[in-house]
C-alpha cells in the first residue's frame, strides 16, 4: 500500500496550487498528487486558444518545471484514476488495483467533459478540449486535412475553438440551442457583440439550433439538426460544460447536488476531506450568498490556497472576487463579478469600436464587468465590484471618466 500524509486528487490548477501552497504554509509531511494526466501539472486555458492554433509549445504550458515538483518533495502518480475512497479507512482504491491512504485529502479532480447524448454521438472525430490529449487530436485531425468543422456550444470554450479553427483555415459552423451566445454567463450587449464579430469572421452561427444526430459510418461526416438539415463536417468540437469529477466523494458519502459541498474553509463533509476547484460548490458572497461552482483558474488558486491555509492551521475563510478571461482573434474579454440576478446594464463605450464595457447592477450596486479591451476599466472596475458601490448610471456610461473616479 503506497501511503502519504497528504493526498491531492487531481494536477489541475487546484491541485498544484494546494501542493504549492501547503509547503508554502509550511506543511513538512508527505504530500502525493495523483493525477489522470500522463505529464506534470500544467494551464488548462490555452488548450482551446494558444496551444491549439500551435502558437504557445506545451513546455511554456507546464504550472512549473517538472523539477520543482521534486526539490518541493511533492511526489506525483500520474496516469491514475480514483475508483473509490473509503473515508473511516482514509484509503483511496486507484486503478491498477493499488491502494493509497492518506491523513489528509484534497479533492481537486475538477469534471469531465459535457458530452452529446444523441445517435452517433460516439464516432470517431468528435472532440472535447479539456486536456492536452484533446487539443492534441484535434490537431492531428487538422493535420489529417479535416477543414469543416462544426463546434457545439456557444459558451467560452465553443467560441474561443471556433476563432482558433477559422484562423487554421477550417469553415467553421457554430451550433447554439439558445437564442445567444454566451446566454448563460453574459448579458445581451455582449453576446450579440460576439456573435457579429464571429460571422464577420466567416463563422456560420445557428441560434435555436438543437442536433438531432451526428452521422458517419467509421468517422463523422455530418451533424443533423431538428427540422431535417444536415451539415457536413470533417470533425466537432463540443463545448457544452463538464460534469463534475466527485463521484467517489458522493459514493462515500459526501454532500453534494452539484459538485461537492464545502464550507468556507474548502472542507467537504467528510472527515480530513477538503475540496476545491472546479468540483467544488460554496456559498459565494458574489452571488447573494448562493451556492455555486466557479469554473475559472482563479477560483481553483484561490480555493486551493484556502485549503492550505485552514491544514496548516492558517485558517482563512474564502472570499476571493471572481475573474475571467477570453481571448479571441485579438480581442481580450476581462471579467469580474457575477451578474447573477443583475436588474440592469450599462453599455460604457461603443461596441463598434471594438473596446467597451458593459457594467452589471442588482439594486443600483455595481456586482460585475465585462471589458472587451478595456484593461483599465477592469483593473479600477474590481474596487467597484468589491465594494458593492452604488452608481448612477449616467456616470458609468461616459467611458471617458475614470471608473476610480466614481467610487
Amino acid at each position: 500500500m503506497r501511503a502519504a500524509d497528504l493526498v491531492i486528487v487531481g494536477t489541475g490548477h487546484g491541485g498544484a496550487q494546494a501542493a504549492l501552497a501547503l509547503r508554502q504554509h509550511g506543511f513538512a509531511g508527505s504530500i502525493l498528487m495523483i493525477g489522470r494526466d500522463s505529464v506534470p501539472p500544467y494551464e488548462r486555458p490555452p488548450l482551446s486558444k494558444e496551444y491549439l492554433a500551435g502558437e504557445k509549445p506545451f513546455e511554456r504550458l507546464l504550472i512549473r518545471p517538472p523539477q520543482v515538483w521534486a526539490e518541493r518533495e511533492i511526489e506525483l502518480l500520474l496516469e491514475t484514476n480514483v475508483r473509490a475512497l473509503d473515508p473511516a479507512a482514509k484509503t483511496l482504491a486507484v486503478s491498477g488495483g493499488e491502494t493509497v491512504s492518506y491523513g489528509t485529502l484534497v479533492w481537486a479532480a475538477g469534471g469531465d467533459p459535457r458530452r452529446l447524448s444523441c445517435p452517433g454521438a460516439l464516432l470517431p472525430g468528435i472532440f472535447a478540449v479539456r486536456d492536452k490529449a484533446d487539443s492534441d487530436d484535434i490537431a492531428a485531425a487538422l493535420a489529417a486535412g479535416a477543414r469543416r468543422a462544426v463546434v457545439v456550444g456557444g459558451g467560452y470554450i465553443g467560441l474561443e475553438a471556433a476563432a482558433v479553427l477559422t484562423k487554421l483555415g477550417c469553415e467553421v459552423v457554430l451550433v447554439e440551442m439558445l437564442d445567444r451566445v454566451l446566454a448563460r454567463v453574459a448579458g445581451e450587449d455582449l453576446s450579440r457583440f460576439y456573435e457579429a464579430e464571429h460571422r464577420a469572421h466567416g463563422v456560420d452561427i445557428r441560434l435555436g439550433a438543437e442536433i438531432e444526430a451526428v452521422e458517419g459510418d467509421d468517422r463523422v461526416t455530418g451533424v443533423r439538426l431538428v427540422g431535417g438539415e444536415t451539415i457536413a463536417c470533417d470533425l466537432v468540437v463540443v463545448g457544452i460544460g463538464i460534469v463534475p469529477a466527485v463521484g467517489p466523494l458522493i459514493a462515500a458519502g459526501a454532500a453534494g447536488a452539484n459538485g461537492v459541498d464545502v464550507d468556507e474553509f474548502c472542507r467537504t463533509s467528510l472527515p480530513e476531506v477538503y475540496a476545491v476547484g472546479d468540483c467544488a460548490a460554496h456559498a459565494n458572497s458574489y452571488a447573494g450568498g448562493a451556492v455555486i461552482r466557479l469554473e475559472s483558474v482563479q477560483n481553483a488558486n484561490d480555493m486551493a490556497t484556502t485549503a492550505a491555509r485552514a491544514i496548516c492551521g492558517e485558517p482563512q475563510p474564502y472570499a476571493a472576487v471572481p475573474w475571467f478571461w477570453s481571448n479571441q482573434y485579438d480581442l481580450r474579454l476581462q471579467t469580474v463579478g457575477l451578474n447573477f440576478g443583475h436588474d440592469a446594464t450599462v453599455l460604457r463605450g461603443d461596441p463598434r469600436s471594438r473596446s467597451f464595457s458593459v457594467v452589471y447592477l442588482k439594486g443600483g450596486q455595481v456586482i460585475a464587468l465585462d471589458c472587451v479591451n478595456r484593461t483599465r476599466d477592469y483593473a479600477q472596475g474590481r474596487k467597484l465590484v468589491e465594494a458593492r458601490a452604488t452608481i448612477a448610471p449616467d456616470a458609468l456610461r461616459d467611458p471617458e471618466v475614470p471608473l476610480k473616479d466614481l467610487l
